[in-house]
This record gives structure tokens, sequence and C-alpha cells, in this order.
């Protein structure tokens, strides 16, 4: 089992202490389960009456088409909610997430997190509110995919994909994902991303490091006038 000091800087237990995280964990049967590197977290079209909390480790979700093929979406890492969706609405996911790591996920029924309100007070309105606010984060991070995605050049995918985790990160130096994970968040090929990029080098438009990409902005900004 994880420990309170550890569970009290997840973004699920914001403005908790230990004590009222023991509170919660105790009033809603919350239960905590450990997969090994491969293993399914969660299976697509299967039931799934729990929200998970991702406590440590790395997941990917993978999208599955109408002929059963997968495809890998984007990674979660500590923090990341689970399975809300078909918890709440009671009907079946329509995604995979696969173990990336060996990991930990904490797992609250629906069900029990609604009916332990008045036994939790204050404490379920906190949980609740944070919550909501990760609702609120998957959205807007979903908006900005969706922005990324309709741009008409890969260049300018790059670009915005770059502008927007820089804002997120709070640094010009952004830290990216392998080739073959940026290339498919950026719904594109592989060998086309790497070409685009070097290319970008050469202009000056971007530098580079091992796990890292800035622009520089003072090109892009003079080529968009």
């Amino acid at each position: 089992m994880a420990k309170l000091s550890d569970l009290v800087t997840l973004p699920f237990f914001r403005d908790l202490n230990d004590d009222e995280i023991h509170r919660f964990l105790h009033a809603t049967g919350t239960i905590f389960k450990r997969y090994a590197k491969g293993d399914r977290i969660l299976r697509a079209y299967e039931d799934n009456p729990s929200i998970g909390v991702l406590l440590d480790g790395r997941g990917q979700v993978l999208t599955e088409d109408r002929f059963g093929g997968e495809s890998a979406s984007h990674i979660l890492e500590r923090g990341a909610i689970l399975g809300s969706s078909s918890a709440i609405l009671g009907t079946p996911g329509l995604a995979s997430i696969v173990a990336l790591t060996d990991t930990h996920v904490l797992w609250v029924t629906w069900r029990a997190l609604i009916t332990a309100g008045t036994r939790l007070g204050r404490i379920h309105g906190i949980v609740m509110k944070n919550l909501l606010e990760a609702f609120c984060r998957k959205n807007y991070l979903m908006t900005q995919q969706i922005e990324v995605l309709s741009q008409k050049t890969l260049r300018d995918r790059i670009i915005l994909y770059l502008l927007q985790r820089e804002q997120r990160q709070g640094t010009t130096r952004i830290t990216v994902p392998g080739r073959t994970q940026l290339a498919r968040e950026l719904s594109c090929n592989r060998s086309a991303l790497t070409r685009e990029i070097a290319t970008m080098e050469r202009e000056g438009l971007v530098t580079m490091g091992d796990d890292w990409l800035a622009l520089d902005h003072a090109k892009i900004d003079g080529g968009r006038k």
C-alpha cells in the first residue's frame, strides 16, 4: 500500500492532510493494486465501476479500430485519472490502458465516492473539487490537441505543440517524448517528423538536445509577420 506521505502530493488529494486522506480511504473502501509492465490496467469495451489514480510508473492509452487493431496514444504519468468516463457513465470505455512500467493504481468505486459524502463532509467536497478540476484540465488538453492537429502543415503542428508546452512546463527548453511517441501525438509519420525537425534546426528555428526542443522565438515570430 502507498504511504500517506506519498498520497498527499497527488492532485486528487490536494488540500487534504494525512488524517483526512486516511478517513477518505476508509470511508470509500479504496483499494490499491499493482500492475507489472505489460499488464492491462483497463480493457476497452469492458465494464468498469471505479475511478483510478496512477500513483507511480507510466501507462499508455491504446485506441482500437473497428477491425480490432490497436494504436498507441498518449502517455499517462503519476497523478493521471483513469477510467472516469466509463465509471461515471456506466458504459464500457473505448480505449485500453497498458502499463509501460511497474505501476500502482488507487481505485475507488464511483458509487462509494458519491455515497460517502454525508460521512466525509468537507473532505468529500475537496476531493470532488479536485476531481472536477482534473476533468477540466483533461478537457483543456484535448482542446489543445485538436488545435494542434487542425494545423495545415507539419511545421505548424510542431511549432504550436512546442508553444503549448512552453506555457505548460514554464520553460523555453521543452521536454519532449521520443520521436515515435511525438509522431503519434502529432499524428504524422516518424520519418517525416524527424526530417522536419532537422530542417527546422538547420534553418535556426529550433535547437535540440537528447530529450528537449527549444524554439527561436525571434525567427518564429518574424516568419509569421
